[in-house]
């Protein structure tokens, strides 16, 4: 491996919205901490952001070009403008919403950003579909007379952006932490034994819920180490019959056997049963039936079909700007 690849870097990362991406920068000697407030250069101009963390050394070959280094800590001059700016937000908000109105009402504005520089002012929006906003965009470039940026967004990131509260009653991941969305799948839920129940799994977006992707892993691990429901085992007590249901967590296994012609169920614990024989595809034996069985669970099953089928198609955001 090339030497200079190898060179050790001393970084910081640096957000510029609550949850948003971190972005990283050489602090060129600088004394820079954690939540201190930096101004940077980016593709955007000069921006003001929060440190979140203190400096580290990482491998030059993480990444792909040179890093852009700090231009300063934030002056007192610098937190008033910004401070400034995300006045002057609400104030674009409210105008947007009502050229919005006006002009394309079925958009759904979501925020407004002033970038530091005031050269640019973006503003977030959902829609279903194409919209066409090209007057809207004159119209709001002859009131601002700026660059103005009209940004179409997807479900998640409205909830990212606007915040709000999970079933589980804490803040939403996404809006508190969360700096990329990572796909979700169905089989995360059917992995960890949830409810197939769409208002169950689904988060406010209206999507998967992303914290199906917390435990994954170790969900996949616990299950590699179990039967599936409908395979033949022997317990430790000589016992053989069908698995009827495990516990993912605990590690036991409800087998049902046949005991003086009664049918009954017995629990075994870790190591406390061998596996004989995988069930056939096809047959269900006595495992749960996955074809619904009633027309509320024939509904969730063609709406968790529905769900799975956004979460897989990718959002393509557009972008308009006027001078």
């Amino acid at each position: 491996m090339n030497e200079e690849n190898n060179e050790l870097l001393t970084v910081i990362g640096v957000r510029f919205r609550t949850a948003g991406k971190i972005y990283y920068f050489d602090p060129d000697g600088q004394e820079i901490s954690k939540d201190d407030h930096v101004i940077v250069e980016t593709a955007r101009g000069l921006e003001y952001g929060t440190v979140v963390s203190d400096p580290m050394q990482i491998s030059k070959e993480k990444f792909n070009k040179a890093l852009k280094k700090i231009v300063r800590k934030a002056l007192p001059e610098d937190d008033a403008r910004q401070a400034a700016n995300r006045e002057k937000e609400k104030e674009a908000f409210a105008v947007c919403l009502e050229k919005i109105e006006k002009h394309n009402p079925e958009m759904k504005l979501i925020d407004a950003e002033y970038t530091f520089d005031n050269s640019k002012v973006l503003f977030y929006f959902t829609a279903d579909g194409r919209v066409d906003f090209r007057n809207l965009v004159k119209e709001l470039a002859m009131i601002f007379k700026t660059r103005i940026e009209l940004r179409q967004i997807g479900v998640r990131d409205e909830a990212k952006i606007l915040g709000g509260y999970g079933i589980c009653g804490r803040p939403l991941c996404c809006h508190l932490y969360l700096s990329d969305f990572a796909p979700v799948s169905i089989k995360m839920a059917k992995e960890q034994n949830l409810s197939l129940n769409p208002t169950k799994i689904s988060g406010v977006c209206g999507r998967l819920m992303c914290c199906l992707k917390n435990e994954e892993e170790i969900y996949e691990e616990l299950n590699r180490k179990l039967p599936k429901p409908g395979d033949e085992v022997r317990g430790n007590d000589g016992l053989t019959g069908e698995v009827a249901s495990v516990n993912i967590l605990r590690q036991t296994v409800r087998i049902l056997v046949e005991v003086d012609d009664e049918k009954e169920l017995h629990e075994y614990g870790d190591g406390e049963w061998t596996l004989i024989r995988k069930r056939k595809k096809g047959k269900s034996g006595n495992a749960k039936k996955t074809k619904p069985e009633s027309a509320e669970e024939e509904q969730n099953a063609e709406e968790l079909e529905i769900l799975e089928n956004r979460e897989r198609k990718p959002h393509s955001g557009r972008e308009a700007e006027q001078e």
